[in-house]
Formats: structure tokens, sequence, C-alpha cells
């Protein structure tokens, strides 16, 4: 079955084409960035076997911009298929299904419709989700497609991990701790436990998706009891722009001292913090780096207070698990940054847990960084959140009811 896969975000889009014959490698991948220049809009698509197609366009319209990104999937130099009807279905991440939705499932107009309610409780993603939607449903018209959720994997947290303590009636209104980056924490779980040679119902595992959003899981026996993002991708970890969790006093101080807005406040907040907020500099964890080893001294201490957030918030997760056999580093900054992987694991010495120096630099292979003899496994592994929502896709379109055949005329 070919399977596209479509990532669509508030500022850039990522697209890859799967097949039988390249199995988890994609054929085809695209992306769409409207970020780097105001009214155009930067195309790029590859192919497996090193074909290459590129563009910029002058557009703000994102219809426009992710129908000319399809159509170079059987238009131009990057082409691998001859046309619509050769792609089989299409999954589509999105970021928030709510309590709807615990497994991936084949979009209908229902599924539309709870997508567009849950808009406000991912702003920044949801929308953009459900336009990728709407645009594939016209362009490949006839085609199934199938919504695979961030949220679905937490959605089985145990009740006193995914209740606020507010009052309960936040909880009778849809406020409670959610979870995101679902697809990649299960997809690394899973891996992990390949690595092991284990099965997952048996392990304790604490998976750091690190990139410019940042959030840790404990997962026990392949269910995700614990995680550090909740009602909002906002919650939990430093990250590159975003706070992370702060004292709501300081949101009602300065909503008291009339200065900013709720807007202001959502803007600061998600845009103006973190790593770039604190440095002044980027949200670029290799920025950070660079600036800090050269003596800046705001980006030195962002650097240590992303490692404070990383190491008290991994402890958390620890106490949500019977025991640790294996952390998972991922994402950007987690595949990539062999500063990260020893100052998260330092404080972990008396739980036995020693990293091989000789396993300290980046690589483009998932592994096994501890030491021979450490107590617990350290993994870096490569996410592929879209070979695991084509993964995702197969299932959900597998498992869905048969139409009934057309009774017979008398």
């Amino acid at each position: 079955m070919t399977i596209l896969v479509i990532n669509a975000g508030s500022s850039s889009h990522k697209a890859a084409l799967f097949s039988p014959d390249w199995g988890s490698r994609p054929q085809w991948r695209s992306h769409l960035d409207w970020s780097r220049e105001p009214g155009w809009v930067h195309l790029a698509a590859q192919t497996a076997d090193g074909r290459s197609h590129r563009d910029r366009l002058q557009t703000q319209d994102p219809t426009l911009a992710l129908r000319a990104l399809i159509e170079t999937l059987w238009q131009g130099p990057a082409a691998v298929v001859e046309g619509p009807t050769a792609i089989a279905a299409v999954g589509h991440r999105v970021v928030h299904g709510g309590t709807a939705y615990q497994h991936s499932v084949v979009i209908t107009p229902d599924v539309k419709a709870t997508i567009r309610d849950l808009c406000p409780l991912a702003p920044a993603h949801n929308p953009a989700n459900l336009h990728g939607i709407e645009v594939l449903e016209t362009l490949l018209s006839g085609i199934p497609q199938v919504a695979v959720f961030d949220t679905a994997f937490h959605s089985h947290l145990p009740r006193a991990a995914a209740t606020y303590a507010g009052p309960y009636d936040w909880l009778l209104q849809g406020i409670r701790r959610y979870g995101f980056h679902g697809i990649s924490h299960q997809y690394v779980a899973q891996r992990a436990a390949d690595l092991l040679q284990k099965p997952l119902s048996t392990l304790n595992l604490v998976t750091c998706h690190l990139g410019n959003g940042c959030s840790l899981a404990a997962i026990r026996g392949g269910v995700s009891v614990d995680t550090t993002m909740g009602f909002t991708p906002l919650e939990g970890l430093m990250m590159g722009s975003r706070s992370g969790s702060v004292d709501p006093g300081i949101v009602l101080h300065l909503l008291r001292q009339g200065n900013l807005t709720a807007t202001d406040l959502d803007r600061v907040l998600n845009q103006g913090s973190g790593l770039r907020g604190i440095s002044g500099l980027s949200n670029d964890l290799r920025t950070i780096i660079d600036q800090a080893e050269a003596g800046h001294d705001r980006a030195q201490l962002a650097l240590e207070m992303f490692i404070h957030s990383l190491r008290r918030h991994l402890g958390a997760m620890l106490a949500s698990l019977d025991g640790l056999d294996a952390v998972v580093f991922t994402a950007g900054i987690g595949e990539n940054s062999p500063l990260i992987w020893q100052a998260a694991c330092e404080p972990w010495q008396w739980l036995g847990l020693r990293l091989d120096p000789t396993q300290l630099e980046r690589c483009d292979r998932d592994r096994d960084i501890a030491a021979p003899d450490s107590a617990v496994r350290v993994f870096v592994i490569h996410t592929q959140e879209e070979w695991a929502i084509a993964q995702a896709c197969q299932t959900a379109l597998a498992n869905r009811p048969a139409v009934p055949a057309p009774a017979a005329e008398p």
C-alpha cells in the first residue's frame, strides 16, 4: 500500500511517501517553509534515489503552497508516481485528539468536526492539521485519509497523573493532562524494546523527546503512565522558545499589572521564552552551546537552566515507574547532542547508570551509548514519526468496519 504522510504545521509542512518497495525508508520526502521570508514559500522535495526539486513561490496562501508541494509527486524532477490515483491512502499527524480519540481513525465529517472543536486546545497546530486534511480531500478526492493523534499514546494516563489539582469541575470541562509527542514516544519505546530484544510489555522506560519542543514520558509495560506536557504543549521542560512550567502566580501578577493581555502572554510564553528568551540569541541549542563556550553569560545561564529542567523532570518520570531498564534520547537535540546525553545522565550514577565514552559522538544509526557494565541502558534512537504514522494508517484502514453490500433488488 502506497501511503502519503502529511505533517501540517503553522509555519511549515512536511510530507513523505511510503511504498511497499521501500519499506520504512520514504520513497519521496518534501518540505514547505514560509517562516524564512515574508511573502514567499520555500519548497523542497527529494527522492530516495537522489533526485530533487526546489522552488521559491511568491504566495501567502498555504493552500496553493501545499498543492504545489503535493504535485511534485507526479510532476517535475522529483516525480515518483504517475498521478494521484497511485496513492492508496493519506495519513495525517493531528496534534490534539482530546478525550475523543485513543487510536488512529479514518477521517469522516464527524472526525473533522471534532478536530475543529479541539482547535482552542492546540491553536498553533490543529487548525493547520485540519487545513491539510481539507486540501488533500480536494486534491486526492476519494482516497481514504487517516488521522493519527499525538495525544492518543497518553490517553491512558492514570487519573492521578491526568488530573490537575484545581476544582473537580475542570476535569468535567476537559481540562486535564493530555500529553503530546505521543507518536514519537511510542515509536522509540518500541524501538528500544527491539534493541533490548525484550517484549515492550516487560520494560520500564523514560523516553526523552528533545527538540524545539521537549517532553519526557514514563512508559511502563508499553503504556504511558506519566508525561511532562499537559493540557497544552506549553507545560513541562524548558524548550526552544516555550517557557515550560512556570508558577501560575507569575501569569496572574502580569495580568494584574495591566501591561499584558492574554494574547501578549501567549506570545511571550510560547515564542519569547525558553532558550530564546533567556539567552536573547536563539531557540537553537547548538547556538546556545557555541555562545556559552565562548563566554556569553546569558547563553551559559540558558544552557544551565535547560540541563537543570531536564534532570528535574527526568527524576519526576522515574518516580512513576517500578524500575528503570533504559533511557531513550530522540528528536533534534536528543539525537545529536553528546553534551546533553552526558549532562542528563550524570546525576543517575547512583542507579548504576554509566555511559560509554567511546559512544559519545553523533551517529546516524540507533545505538546504545551506555557502558557495558551499566545497570541501565541508554539509547539514542532516531525517531521516525512519519513511518509510525504510515503504519498507524495501515492499521486503521485494516480495522475499519466493512461497508455492507447493497441489498439485492426484489
